[in-house]
């Protein structure tokens, strides 16, 4: 199951899980046996200054992250918080899917 990363979770996946740096997000993971497939979104004022880049970033994001896990590309038992970087900007859906399936080979 899909579904968005309670808020209460952002700070366990911070403190317990890992981080991994790519072009365009910066992912951290926290891999259990009772973990759900969830993830979490984060964008900061300091890389997109206007609110609309900001909220296009996280919808990007999110619907990446959606079309993953649907494909099976994404895998299972993971929790996942997304943090966009100012790269992130004018992209396209694709290459944030690219992004992330790379991101999630590496955390493998």
């Amino acid at each position: 199951m899909s579904t968005r990363l309670p808020g209460a979770k952002y700070k366990r996946v911070f403190d317990r899980g890992r981080s991994i740096k790519g072009r365009l997000l910066v992912a951290w993971h926290l891999s259990s046996p009772d973990a759900d497939q969830q993830a979490g979104v984060v964008v900061s004022k300091k890389s997109f200054h206007d609110a609309v880049d900001r909220n296009r970033a996280k919808r990007l994001m999110r619907e990446a992250y959606r079309l993953l896990v649907k494909s099976g590309a994404m895998p299972e038992r993971t929790e996942w918080v997304f943090i966009g970087r100012s790269a992130l900007k004018d992209r396209k859906c694709q290459d944030v899917m690219e992004e992330m399936v790379r991101l999630a080979s590496r955390a493998s």
